[in-house]
């Protein structure tokens, strides 16, 4: 059992580190506009990477599929189109104010609803329990830290201006509120996914019932919410390509280089979903719980430890990175709180 959870646990932290380095090549992708970059980070890390996977492993997915109840499909479909807006989001919020503060706010909203809803759904019985008091008093903590964060954004735009810290990041700049609001509908929206998951384990049951492994039944759920979400993503991205005329910049010279960043992009994000799939089962009855908000904290570390690398707080008064310092730390308190709770 203790070798189960500590597997659970170690893919659920290599998830997160791949979550968390995935919007790095963004900031290398200047040439392109933003619809150019993540159309294709999407067609790759939804709808091809997803459907290779599956027909390698499992090809009999596509009759378990047709066979799962009916209603986990659609609940599949439907969270999986909403998380879809969640993405084009959160692809706007890194361009606006990048890796650091991007990925802090969406990943520890993502995380505090990604935790809370689906025992409010699935167990609601176990909120007044140590474990769902736990989880109650971990999302408050997050809240102040998700606060925290925002106001040290804030302090950083009075200093060094509107876009001052993006360096090359591909696609605009934007004011802080615009960009808060946006990270604030990527979070909410980010948590739909987990929410989508928990909902849709009929469609995994199915799939073991059938003779599929664990990892390969979860991966059924996966590859209905991305083909799901990808259509949202696409939709937007396409309305920006015809409407900035940047489809013609796919046949710049040269364009390899940008080709095999976004192909990086979309094998670093796609991986850390199919390898948090296989992490939830192994932590019991609380993976949503537990893997969860544990894979967000570590994209969360990681996210800020690139953001600082590249200089984008340089600019910022001292009392701007110790707000931000103090976020992220409160932070890492809940997401403790969070990892008590399986116990």
């Amino acid at each position: 059992m203790i070798s189960m959870l500590l597997a659970g646990a170690l893919l659920a932290i290599l998830s997160g580190l791949m979550n968390g380095s995935f919007t790095l090549p963004m900031r290398f992708l200047g040439r392109w506009e933003w619809e150019n970059v993540w159309s294709l980070f999407i067609i790759i890390s939804c709808l091809l990477m997803p459907t290779a996977i599956i027909s390698v492993i499992a090809p009999q997915s596509w009759t378990i599929i047709t066979q799962a109840p009916a209603h986990a499909v659609w609940i599949a479909i439907l969270t999986g189109f909403a998380w879809g807006f969640g993405a084009v989001l959160f692809g706007q919020s890194v361009s606006a104010i990048g890796i650091s503060l991007a990925n802090t706010l969406v990943l520890a909203i993502s995380s505090a609803l990604g935790s809370l809803l689906p025992m409010v759904i699935l167990a609601p019985n176990n909120l007044l329990r140590p474990a769902g008091l736990k989880i109650l008093g971990s999302v408050a903590v997050e809240l102040v830290g998700i606060a925290l964060c925002g106001w040290a954004g804030r302090l950083r735009e009075k200093a060094a201006g509107v876009g001052e810290e993006r360096g090359g990041m591909v696609g605009h700049a934007r004011p802080i509120g615009v960009a808060l609001l946006m990270a604030a509908g990527a979070g909410m929206l980010s948590a739909v996914f987990n929410i989508g998951f928990s909902l849709a384990h009929p469609i995994a049951d199915r799939g073991r019932a059938a003779g599929l492994s664990e990892f390969s039944s979860t991966n059924l759920i996966w590859w209905i919410m991305l083909a799901a979400g990808a259509l949202a993503n696409l939709g937007f991205c396409s309305y920006l390509l015809f409407k900035n005329s940047s489809m013609k910049k796919f046949k710049q010279p040269g364009g390899s280089r940008l080709y095999s960043l976004a192909a990086v992009m979309a094998l670093l994000w796609g991986g850390s979903i199919f390898v948090y799939g296989a992490s939830a089962p192994k932590l019991g009855s609380l993976g949503t719980s537990i893997g969860w908000p544990l894979s967000l904290a570590v994209g969360l570390l990681l996210a800020n430890v690139i953001g600082i690398a590249l200089g984008e707080w340089k600019h910022a008064p001292a009392r701007a990175r110790t707000w931000m310092f103090s976020g992220i730390a409160v932070l890492l308190v809940a997401v403790v709180l969070l990892s008590r709770a399986s116990y």
